[in-house]
């Protein structure tokens, strides 16, 4: 009896598969709920893709371009400077400081919570055991209570551009700075592939960018993709839509793309290298999940309920191998949410809305519904746009150019979506999601006090014009 009793209060085990900033906020958070939990991942540190090859990096190249492209345009306010000398060693060494101390505070994140910390590579062996393939060859197996697989997507390439040769590039091989080619061409005009190209462009390479789609960040509403393109195309050598690369091809001078135009005959041009950015896919294959229920769907996805649980009871999975967006702090989110199911807490993943940042320059971000998006949920919904012309901290910050939308129900005026477009959005856009998490109206955010002069006024105005009363705008009809 005392045996069982001692069973009983034992804490329940979890395996985390991966050390991602989903993978870790779930170790972290089941840890302090009293579970006892193995983070496996063959990197040396905590942080994954995100951390490492992905986010942090990426946006640390964007704070330089950013630099650079202020310098350059300093002489708008009367100010020249000579044409600045990069050190790509230096700035690259930067780039890794800044990840080192990251990874170095998760490090100490997980040793405060006692998790044990395996780099292995892990394959599924059934609902709860797991086998550890270490790198030095050794291979064993545990059992565990619970698995949460957070493994995380890589970038895809499309056959057309598969091409086995170090000029071309994914966004991972991008962010190592090996070289700042001379011409690089980036086929892609998504988020990712226009970071890189603001980056390399700001570097002093000539960018040459081609996207599929009719439109440069597709999907995205005009308004605000115009904004970014407005100072973004005079950066690039090019920039060319509703085109595709159908080949690739190597030689001693550099890599040759066979590139079809809607507007010019199909031609070949060379490059010093290029970057692959069309998308990611998860990864989902070799993780031995033909052992387990665990369902997958056509395109590799896992899928789960909302407490993000698969099929199999005891395996939970999160992030970007599960579909959606593929955000880190939607996977942060979710680690949480499924760390607090295996709990036995009565949670789930239903967030109102998950923010989105491309962090060009300008910044682009949104979160909620676009008017067409309400309308197709059956919601009766307008928008309104507030120009950053109108403010005076833009006008100083030379951001007269940017853009504040809201998406309001019509009769309410509930929030229902936010958009901005220009210095900072990335920032501005938190105080939408909250808005919209409270089911604020525009009258709440409209009578809230916002300091002058701050960009933040901008959606304030926005929620202003919502309403009706905004006073630095034209007079409004008044509603009935």
């Amino acid at each position: 009896m005392a045996e069982q009793d001692r069973q009983a209060r034992a804490p329940a085990t979890l395996a985390v598969v991966g050390g991602g900033p989903g993978g870790y906020a779930a170790a972290f958070r089941a840890a302090d709920l009293g579970m006892q939990v193995t983070l496996v991942d063959p990197e040396p540190a905590l942080g994954g893709v995100c951390l490492h090859r992905g986010c942090i990096p990426s946006k640390a190249y964007l704070h330089v371009a950013a630099l650079l492209d202020e310098a350059r345009h300093a002489g708008t306010y009367g100010i020249e400077y000579a044409e600045p000398r990069i050190d790509r060693q230096r700035l690259r060494a930067w780039k890794d400081e800044v990840v080192s101390a990251l990874a170095g505070g998760l490090d100490s994140l997980a040793k405060a919570r006692r998790i044990e910390r395996v780099q292995a590579r892990a394959v599924v062996r059934g609902a709860q055991q797991v086998e550890l393939q270490k790198l030095d060859g050794d291979i064993s197996a545990r059992t565990f209570d619970f698995i949460l697989l957070a493994t995380g997507s890589r970038p895809a390439l499309p056959a057309p551009l598969d091409l086995d040769s170090p000029r071309v590039m994914s966004s991972t091989d991008a962010l190592e700075l090996e070289s700042i080619p001379q011409r690089l061409l980036v086929v892609g005009a998504g988020y990712v592939g226009l970071e890189m190209a603001t980056v390399y462009a700001a570097l002093g390479s000539r960018v040459s960018v081609v996207e599929a789609a009719a439109e440069i960040l597709p999907g995205m509403d005009r308004d605000l993709a115009r904004v970014l393109e407005k100072k973004l195309v005079p950066r690039l050598e090019s920039l060319s839509v509703s085109a595709r690369i159908t080949d690739l091809s190597e030689d001693s001078r550099g890599v040759v793309a066979h590139i079809e135009r809607p507007d010019a005959a199909a031609a070949d041009e060379r490059f010093d290298a290029v970057l692959v950015a069309v998308g990611r896919i998860p990864n989902s294959s070799g993780l031995g999940l033909a052992s387990t229920r665990v369902a997958v769907d056509k395109r590799g996805f896992v899928i789960v309920d909302a407490a993000r649980r698969t099929a199999e009871p005891s395996i939970f999975a999160i992030g970007d191998l599960v579909g959606g967006p593929m955000l880190a702090h939607k996977a942060t989110h979710e680690g949480i949410v499924a760390a607090e199911a295996m709990a036995g807490h009565a949670v789930a993943y239903e967030p109102n809305t998950v923010p989105a940042v491309v962090y060009t320059d300008p910044e682009i971000a949104w979160c909620g519904m676009s008017e067409k998006e309400a309308k197709a949920a059956g919601l009766e919904a307008e928008t309104v746009r507030y120009s950053w012309a109108g403010s005076g901290r833009a006008r100083t910050l030379g951001a007269a150019e940017g853009l504040t939308r809201l998406t309001v129900e019509t009769r309410s005026r509930r929030i229902l979506g936010a958009a901005m477009a220009g210095n900072g959005a990335g920032e501005l856009i938190s105080e939408a999601v909250l808005a919209i998490e409270m089911g604020a109206l525009a009258e709440d955010v409209a009578s809230s006090i916002h300091p002058h002069p701050s960009l933040s006024e901008t959606f304030m105005e926005a929620a202003a014009a919502a309403c009706g009363v905004s006073v630095h705008l034209p007079p409004a009809r008044k509603r009935r």
